[in-house]
Protein backbone atom coordinates (compact mmCIF):
# COMPACT_ATOMS: atom_id res chain seq x y z
CA UNK A 1 0.00 0.00 0.00
CA UNK A 2 1.58 3.30 -1.11
CA UNK A 3 2.25 5.98 1.50
CA UNK A 4 0.05 9.02 1.24
CA UNK A 5 2.01 12.25 0.75
CA UNK A 6 2.31 14.32 3.96
CA UNK A 7 0.95 17.85 4.05
CA UNK A 8 3.54 20.59 4.44
CA UNK A 9 1.42 22.00 7.26
CA UNK A 10 2.06 18.92 9.34
CA UNK A 11 5.81 18.96 8.72
CA UNK A 12 7.85 19.70 11.83
CA UNK A 13 10.85 20.80 9.78
CA UNK A 14 8.67 23.31 7.88
CA UNK A 15 7.54 24.97 11.10
CA UNK A 16 11.09 24.99 12.48
CA UNK A 17 12.39 26.72 9.38
CA UNK A 18 9.47 29.15 9.42
CA UNK A 19 10.07 29.99 13.07
CA UNK A 20 13.76 30.59 12.37
CA UNK A 21 12.99 32.92 9.43
CA UNK A 22 10.35 34.87 11.35
CA UNK A 23 12.63 35.22 14.39
CA UNK A 24 15.54 36.35 12.23
CA UNK A 25 13.39 38.93 10.43
CA UNK A 26 12.00 40.23 13.74
CA UNK A 27 15.52 40.60 15.18
CA UNK A 28 16.73 42.55 12.12
CA UNK A 29 13.62 44.76 12.24
CA UNK A 30 14.06 45.49 15.95
CA UNK A 31 17.73 46.38 15.44
CA UNK A 32 16.81 48.75 12.61
CA UNK A 33 14.01 50.35 14.65
CA UNK A 34 16.34 50.77 17.63
CA UNK A 35 18.95 52.67 15.62
CA UNK A 36 16.25 54.71 13.87
CA UNK A 37 14.70 55.65 17.22
CA UNK A 38 18.08 56.63 18.67
CA UNK A 39 18.62 58.90 15.70
CA UNK A 40 15.17 60.44 16.12
CA UNK A 41 15.49 61.20 19.84
CA UNK A 42 19.15 62.27 19.93
CA UNK A 43 19.33 65.90 20.96
CA UNK A 44 20.47 68.32 18.28
CA UNK A 45 23.29 70.82 18.56
CA UNK A 46 23.58 74.59 18.62
CA UNK A 47 25.07 74.38 15.12
CA UNK A 48 21.88 72.70 13.91
CA UNK A 49 19.83 75.63 15.18
CA UNK A 50 22.17 78.19 13.64
CA UNK A 51 22.02 76.38 10.28
CA UNK A 52 18.24 75.94 10.34
CA UNK A 53 18.48 72.15 10.64
CA UNK A 54 15.31 70.76 12.20
CA UNK A 55 15.78 68.12 14.89
CA UNK A 56 12.98 66.33 16.70
CA UNK A 57 14.69 67.25 20.00
CA UNK A 58 16.49 70.59 19.56
CA UNK A 59 19.57 71.68 21.51
CA UNK A 60 19.16 73.44 24.88
CA UNK A 61 20.04 76.72 23.17
CA UNK A 62 16.62 76.64 21.52
CA UNK A 63 15.59 78.77 24.50
CA UNK A 64 17.31 81.61 22.61
CA UNK A 65 14.78 81.32 19.76
CA UNK A 66 11.15 82.15 19.16
CA UNK A 67 9.00 79.01 19.06
CA UNK A 68 5.68 78.67 17.28
CA UNK A 69 3.28 75.76 16.92
CA UNK A 70 1.71 75.54 13.47
CA UNK A 71 -0.38 73.10 11.48
CA UNK A 72 1.70 70.95 9.16
CA UNK A 73 -0.68 70.03 6.34
CA UNK A 74 1.56 67.24 5.05
CA UNK A 75 1.70 65.51 8.43
CA UNK A 76 -1.87 66.33 9.42
CA UNK A 77 -1.05 67.77 12.81
CA UNK A 78 0.68 70.71 14.47
CA UNK A 79 4.45 70.85 14.75
CA UNK A 80 6.93 73.21 16.43
CA UNK A 81 8.53 75.87 14.23
CA UNK A 82 11.80 77.44 15.40
CA UNK A 83 11.90 81.11 14.43
CA UNK A 84 14.26 84.03 14.90
CA UNK A 85 16.40 84.61 17.95
CA UNK A 86 14.87 86.31 20.97
CA UNK A 87 16.22 87.10 24.43
CA UNK A 88 15.36 84.78 27.31
CA UNK A 89 15.34 86.43 30.73
CA UNK A 90 17.06 89.40 29.12
CA UNK A 91 20.04 87.64 27.53
CA UNK A 92 21.29 85.11 25.00
CA UNK A 93 22.44 81.94 26.72
CA UNK A 94 25.65 80.17 25.72
CA UNK A 95 25.70 76.43 25.01
CA UNK A 96 26.99 75.61 28.50
CA UNK A 97 24.69 78.08 30.25
CA UNK A 98 21.61 76.79 28.43
CA UNK A 99 22.49 73.16 29.15
CA UNK A 100 23.03 73.90 32.85
CA UNK A 101 19.78 75.87 33.10
CA UNK A 102 17.83 73.11 31.38
CA UNK A 103 19.40 70.52 33.67
CA UNK A 104 18.38 72.56 36.71
CA UNK A 105 14.82 72.81 35.39
CA UNK A 106 14.58 69.07 34.79
CA UNK A 107 15.93 68.26 38.27
CA UNK A 108 13.53 70.78 39.81
CA UNK A 109 10.55 69.24 38.02
CA UNK A 110 11.56 65.88 39.46
CA UNK A 111 12.31 67.21 42.96
CA UNK A 112 8.96 69.05 43.12
CA UNK A 113 7.10 65.99 41.77
CA UNK A 114 5.42 67.94 38.97
CA UNK A 115 4.17 64.70 37.40
CA UNK A 116 2.09 63.97 40.50
CA UNK A 117 -0.42 66.45 39.05
CA UNK A 118 0.75 67.35 35.52
CA UNK A 119 1.52 65.45 32.33
CA UNK A 120 4.96 65.91 30.73
CA UNK A 121 5.52 64.39 27.28
CA UNK A 122 2.75 61.86 27.88
CA UNK A 123 3.86 60.85 31.38
CA UNK A 124 2.28 61.88 34.64
CA UNK A 125 -1.17 62.66 35.98
CA UNK A 126 -4.24 64.45 34.67
CA UNK A 127 -5.24 66.38 37.77
CA UNK A 128 -3.66 69.60 36.49
CA UNK A 129 -3.01 70.99 32.97
CA UNK A 130 -0.71 69.18 30.55
CA UNK A 131 2.62 71.02 30.51
CA UNK A 132 4.06 69.59 27.28
CA UNK A 133 3.27 72.78 25.34
CA UNK A 134 2.66 75.10 28.30
CA UNK A 135 5.16 77.66 26.99
CA UNK A 136 2.87 78.17 23.98
CA UNK A 137 -0.30 78.75 25.99
CA UNK A 138 -1.72 82.13 24.90
CA UNK A 139 -2.51 82.93 28.53
CA UNK A 140 1.17 83.94 28.74
CA UNK A 141 1.04 86.20 25.66
CA UNK A 142 1.58 89.94 26.02
CA UNK A 143 -2.19 90.44 25.99
CA UNK A 144 -2.90 87.31 28.04
CA UNK A 145 -4.37 87.26 31.55
CA UNK A 146 -1.26 85.86 33.25
CA UNK A 147 0.89 88.72 31.99
CA UNK A 148 -1.57 91.18 33.44
CA UNK A 149 -1.97 89.36 36.74
CA UNK A 150 1.74 89.01 37.41
CA UNK A 151 2.61 92.50 36.18
CA UNK A 152 5.59 91.19 34.21
CA UNK A 153 6.63 92.33 30.75
CA UNK A 154 7.82 89.02 29.26
CA UNK A 155 6.39 85.53 29.01
CA UNK A 156 9.29 83.92 30.88
CA UNK A 157 9.20 86.41 33.74
CA UNK A 158 5.44 85.95 34.15
CA UNK A 159 5.79 82.16 34.23
CA UNK A 160 8.64 82.32 36.75
CA UNK A 161 6.65 84.67 38.99
CA UNK A 162 3.66 82.33 38.94
CA UNK A 163 5.81 79.29 39.75
CA UNK A 164 7.32 81.04 42.77
CA UNK A 165 4.01 82.40 44.11
CA UNK A 166 1.12 80.33 42.65
CA UNK A 167 -1.23 81.06 45.54
CA UNK A 168 -1.19 84.77 44.61
CA UNK A 169 -2.55 84.09 41.14
CA UNK A 170 -5.71 81.94 41.13
CA UNK A 171 -6.14 80.35 37.71
CA UNK A 172 -8.22 77.19 38.17
CA UNK A 173 -10.51 75.65 40.75
CA UNK A 174 -7.62 73.25 41.39
CA UNK A 175 -5.03 75.62 42.78
CA UNK A 176 -1.34 74.90 42.42
CA UNK A 177 0.28 74.66 45.89
CA UNK A 178 3.22 76.81 46.90
CA UNK A 179 6.20 74.45 46.46
CA UNK A 180 8.88 76.82 47.69
CA UNK A 181 10.42 77.21 44.24
CA UNK A 182 13.37 79.62 44.25
CA UNK A 183 14.05 82.26 41.61
CA UNK A 184 16.82 80.16 40.01
CA UNK A 185 14.67 77.01 40.08
CA UNK A 186 11.79 78.93 38.51
CA UNK A 187 14.08 80.18 35.75
CA UNK A 188 15.25 76.62 35.13
CA UNK A 189 11.69 75.30 35.06
CA UNK A 190 10.64 77.91 32.52
CA UNK A 191 13.64 76.98 30.35
CA UNK A 192 12.63 73.32 30.69
CA UNK A 193 9.06 74.16 29.62
CA UNK A 194 10.25 76.23 26.66
CA UNK A 195 12.55 73.45 25.49
CA UNK A 196 9.73 70.92 25.88
CA UNK A 197 7.50 73.04 23.65
CA UNK A 198 10.15 72.84 20.91
CA UNK A 199 10.19 69.03 20.85
CA UNK A 200 8.37 67.46 17.93
CA UNK A 201 5.91 65.14 19.68
CA UNK A 202 3.98 64.12 16.55
CA UNK A 203 1.10 66.43 17.42
CA UNK A 204 0.82 65.47 21.09
CA UNK A 205 -1.18 66.67 22.90
CA UNK A 206 -3.79 66.32 20.16
CA UNK A 207 -5.78 69.41 19.13
CA UNK A 208 -3.74 71.66 21.41
CA UNK A 209 -3.88 74.50 18.90
CA UNK A 210 -7.61 74.13 18.27
CA UNK A 211 -8.37 74.13 21.99
CA UNK A 212 -6.07 77.04 22.75
CA UNK A 213 -6.97 79.22 19.80
CA UNK A 214 -4.53 78.59 16.98
CA UNK A 215 -0.97 79.66 16.37
CA UNK A 216 1.22 80.65 19.31
CA UNK A 217 4.09 82.87 20.30
CA UNK A 218 3.49 85.35 17.51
Amino acid sequence: MAEQPKSVWSSISFWRRSAAWVTGFAVVLLIWLTFDTIGQITMGTDADLQNGVTKRVPAPTVINYNIKYEMNEKRGHEAPVIGEKESFFGKEWSVDEAAALLHLGKLTSQAKNCMNCHTLLGNGAYYAPDLTKAWLDPAWNNDGPMMGMTGKSTREEAMAEFLMHPSKYPTHARMMPDLGITAEEAKGLVAFLKHMSSIDTNGFPRNFGKEQGGTYAK
